[in-house]
């Protein structure tokens, strides 16, 4: 667990602190919307495991009380009983004996279908199951359709609501499919209507900020989504969507809302998440010059010319300083964020991006001294390289994915947005990163002054082919195949350079170990253009079948000889696999009257203490 500093606290004015202060209160308020949304049983299993950690009497000091402590911190951790990233079930290292002991020491009914839930290793396996062949809502465990509705009867329900409508909403991006008397309906996430009673506490925070907003244009961003909140109309949700794009002044933003679609199998319903931003002005030139030069990035994309903008409009990008993390981005978090995700929004108004520059550096600063790089890295003159340029070029190339590649490109007329249905995530992560990867070589770059010489880019090259060979494969248990679609994402893109490297890169056996060695960097570019080029093709003409084969080819199963040997030499390491961010506290403060006049900030809140009081704070009984 990491903390992160928010510099640019102490320096806002007063009513600065005050919007910061409402604006948090909203990105906190929604989380038991998302632990309900990963899985149905996820709140009642919280409630319990956290009655038993403050109440138990028995002894702290044994063996199976200290697994049930580390059980309930990697259930906070991942907002729920499944892997945050891997999505496998986590299984307990206490007994059930154990359980029920805790359970009935603390005066709590024993519910067998909770233990049930827990303990069998068949019940609910996977969060998010992406495997071919299954049927993926029938054995994945989110909470965004009912038990009983197939894929089958999704995506037919979906697919008969979609119209010639050259602006069409989202469908289903806020609601969960139910059947009811026979027939699939929607419940929709409004107020009066499912999450209703936590919806209506984010609308009384963001009525709150709405009055302390720096300007007319964030104002009317929040009373638009307010409205949203209220009608769960997704026409609503576009015309929120578009004002929160084009709302560039002022320092403070925010997301808040049924955002990203990762955690739904099928790619539509979106995860809920907030959180609230300070603009870093003096990192935020690096991102603006990629604004700038938007149509030229485009123009000169190695991607058929069908497939180019014409004109790239409102690209707007910037570094900021995460100022509160909630929902799908808290305690673990995205580094940069690019929105809107609807593709005719993109296309005609644009695209917002940050790259969130106080996570990076305090991921940046746990990594140093671990012995990883050591481990894993060929020789001395590559790592001279890595520890010379790697954290300028990994910035960098968070934001030339975020801020030009998620931007860049243009779907064939008539081709629907969803085709690539459960690949879509994967191909889309591929899209963007194959578009950094192969801009950060380019001598454009140097000639913007956002790299010191042509040379840099070779440290992005060999760590994001390490980490899609070697390194990432410690995120995931032996035996195990990939499944989130970043992690899918970088191996495929890694693999299939490999399978085509022709002397250009090639895995190495030195001292008994496997090594990434690099040797024609230009080539290596040349197989990342011509990659972007065919995932480019597959998602502006929406070819199923090759979106498929690319992913299940390149992106899921990993050789369990180099997985074993990778895992060992990182056990050796003792090191944790993911970090994930404590965050601080902004406190209200009060006149005499009783009257908000300003915050303050503070550092040093224990994790077990910050997910306790949030499930006091922020606890919401309208789970399904």
């Amino acid at each position: 667990m990491l903390r992160y500093r928010v510099s640019a606290f102490s320096s806002l004015p007063p009513a600065q602190r005050r919007y910061l202060y409402y604006l948090s209160q909203a990105a906190l308020t929604g989380r038991d919307i998302l632990w309900d949304q990963n899985c149905r049983y996820n709140l009642r299993i919280r409630r319990l495991l956290e009655r038993i950690y403050t109440d138990y009497e028995g002894d702290r000091t044994c063996h199976d009380f200290q697994q049930f402590t580390v059980y309930l911190k990697r259930v906070w951790f991942s907002n729920g009983i499944h892997h945050h990233y891997g999505c496998e079930k986590f299984l307990p290292g206490f007994s059930e004996e154990f359980l029920r002991q805790a359970i009935e020491q603390t005066g709590q009914p024993i519910d067998e279908e909770l233990l049930r839930v827990i303990f069998d290793p068949t019940v609910l396996p996977k969060r998010v199951n992406q495997a071919q062949g299954d049927d993926l809502l029938q054995t994945s465990a989110c909470n965004y359709y009912a038990p009983e509705v197939t894929q089958e009867m999704a995506e037919s329900f979906y697919s008969r609501q979609k119209t010639d409508d050259p602006r069409p909403p989202m469908y289903g991006l806020n609601s969960r499919l139910e059947v009811v008397g026979g027939r699939l309906e929607e419940r929709v996430w409004r107020s009066g209507g499912m999450y209703g009673e936590t919806i209506d506490r984010i609308i009384h925070w963001l009525r709150l900020a709405e009055a302390e907003a720096e300007n007319e244009a964030q104002r009317e961003v929040i009373s638009t989504l307010v409205d949203f909140y209220r009608t769960g109309d997704l026409k609503t949700f576009d015309r929120y969507t578009i004002q929160w794009l084009q709302c560039t002044e002022g320092d403070i933003d925010f997301v808040n809302g049924f955002t990203e679609v990762y955690g739904d199998p099928l790619g539509l319903k979106a995860s809920w998440e907030g959180y609230v931003n300070i603009k870093d002005k003096e990192a935020t030139r690096r991102t603006e010059t990629l604004s700038r030069n938007a149509q030229w990035f485009e123009d000169n994309s190695p991607i058929d010319q069908r497939f180019k903008k014409r004109e790239c409009h409102g690209v707007t990008a910037k570094v900021v300083e995460a100022a509160m993390l909630g929902g799908d981005l808290y305690p673990s978090s995205a580094i940069g964020i690019n929105l809107p995700n609807s593709n005719w929004v993109r296309q005609q108004y644009g695209s917002k991006s940050v790259t969130i520059g106080n996570l990076t550096h305090a991921y940046s600063e746990a990594a140093k001294g671990s012995g990883m790089r050591e481990e894993f890295v060929i020789d001395k003159p590559t790592l001279d390289l890595l520890n010379q340029y790697d954290d300028l070029c990994d910035d960098l190339h968070t934001d030339l994915h975020e801020c030009l590649g998620h931007g860049s490109g243009q779907l064939l007329k008539g081709v629907d947005p969803d085709c690539l249905k459960a690949y879509g995530n994967t191909i889309e992560e591929t899209r963007a990163d194959l578009f950094a990867l192969y801009y950060i070589a380019d001598p454009k770059l140097v000639e913007l002054g956002l790299l010191p010489d042509p040379e840099a880019y070779k440290s992005q090259y060999y760590s994001y082919m390490l980490n899609g060979l070697l390194t990432q494969l410690v995120r995931i248990d032996e035996g195990k195949q990939i499944e989130e679609a970043h992690m899918r994402n970088r191996a495929l893109i890694a693999r299939w350079c490999l399978s085509r490297a022709e002397g250009a890169m090639r895995l190495v056996t030195l001292r008994g170990k496997t090594y990434l060695k690099i040797d024609d960097y230009p080539r290596l570019r040349q197989l990342v253009a011509e990659l972007l080029a065919e995932v480019q093709r597959i998602k502006s003409e929406g070819d199923y079948g090759a979106a498929r084969r690319l992913v299940e080819t390149y992106g899921v199963s990993i050789d369990p000889t180099l997985h074993k040997e990778v895992l060992e030499r990182y056990r050796r390491l003792d090191l944790a696999p993911y970090k994930g961010f404590i965050n601080p506290v902004i406190k209200p403060v009060f006149s005499a009257d009783g009257k908000l006049v300003d915050a303050t900030i503070e550092y040093g809140e224990p994790y077990d203490h910050q997910m306790l009081r949030y499930g006091r704070e922020y606890s919401s009984r309208d789970s399904h």
